[in-house]
């Protein structure tokens, strides 16, 4: 599977074409999103269980989330990159005192984030009701996370076709303590953790392609939330992973194979993947396959309208060559297509 620059690389000139015309970044991501409205299925919601076409509220408006946190945090490693490189050269410049030892650890924060870790903290305590009484293990699930453990207990009640119809549990399920959602190429696992973890550096989030841990933690101690070994392999490159304070880590895992998950974990309570909506939407489409449904859609219109259809198209530029032709009888006279019956076997694309 290809990185997610190698993938936007291939269409650089073509969309430098396009903000080149438009001038500016929001005439362009309007270009960008009027195309998905009139040519996709991207803000069609589902309307029924039985619809195909669509998809159920929030979760298109989540997946652009997912695109820009994604390279979001591409960005964000540019930038320690280039953070790391300067003090490289700055400490390259310095002789060490003697008896002092350097070491070179990994930055798991700038202070950039720390700042706005606070800040969300900060947000967090002031929209937060008083908090109730502490519990036997000394921390609360969110709201989210509560209403989530308790529709478990009656998981017996609960059908696929309620797992479709919230977005965080879309193609996948509600489980105790997390609950997951899957298109065609990703999944999104959303682990709920104590409404006290509010900073990135609470959490420990090990992901591997087999495998996964989560991990907060509260004080000196270590709470494992979530750990085990993938139904099948994921991305690693392209997988990342975010924290919503006080609510959940969201994991945004790219799959390294098509296929429809039917758990996240081995061992775990699987779904019926014949009861989800596995139809894939226009953005999983590679570019030959837009190009074929590209075609049928303009066939179709050029046919209620009663005009040629590409493959007709295709013959008649042929045939206009040889109608011009020397020797040809009907050289000088206007075209005629009425004269030729051509099917849709007659041309190979």
């Amino acid at each position: 599977m290809a990185s997610p620059l190698q993938m936007t690389e291939m269409y650089d000139n073509a969309l430098l074409g396009i903000l080149q015309h438009v001038g500016n970044i929001q005439d362009f991501l309007q270009v960008y999103f009027g195309f998905l409205y009139r040519k996709t299925d991207f803000y069609r919601l589902l309307g029924a269980p039985g619809d195909k076409m669509g998809f159920p509220p929030g979760v298109a408006e989540r997946m652009v989330l997912k695109t820009f946190q994604l390279f979001e945090k591409l960005a964000e490693s540019d930038r320690e990159r280039q953070r790391g490189e300067l003090r490289r050269r700055e400490e390259s410049r310095q002789v060490p005192p003697a008896g002092r030892e350097l070491e070179v650890t990994a930055v798991e924060e700038t202070e950039e984030s720390e700042e706005s870790e606070e800040r969300s903290a900060q947000q967090v305590e002031e929209s937060s009701p008083p908090d109730a009484p502490a519990s036997s293990e000394g921390s609360e699930l969110t709201a989210a996370g509560g209403q989530a453990a308790a529709a478990v207990t009656t998981s017996t009640e609960v059908t696929q076709e309620k797992f479709q119809w919230d977005p965080d549990s879309y193609n996948g399920a509600m489980r105790e303590n997390y609950s997951w959602s899957q298109d065609y190429t990703d999944l999104e696992v959303r682990v709920f953790v104590p409404k006290t973890v509010v900073k990135g550096r609470q959490v420990r989030v090990d992901l591997q392609t087999g495998g996964m841990q989560v991990c907060v933690r509260e004080g000196a101690e270590e709470r494992t939330l979530m750990e085990g070994e993938f139904t099948h392999k994921i991305n690693t490159e392209t997988s990342l992973w975010s924290l919503e304070p006080g609510s959940c880590v969201v994991l945004s895992l790219s799959k390294t194979s098509e296929v429809w998950w039917n758990a996240v974990l081995k061992g775990e309570e699987e779904i019926d993947i014949n009861q989800i909506n596995r139809e894939r939407s226009m953005a999983t489409v590679d570019e030959e396959e837009h190009a074929v449904l590209d075609r049928l859609s303009f066939d179709y219109h050029q046919k209620l309208q009663g005009k040629p259809q590409s493959h007709e198209t295709k013959v008649h530029d042929m045939l206009k060559k040889g109608w011009e032709a020397e020797g040809s009888p009907f050289r000088g006279q206007q075209f005629d297509p009425s004269m030729f019956d051509i099917p849709p076997s007659a041309v190979q694309f």
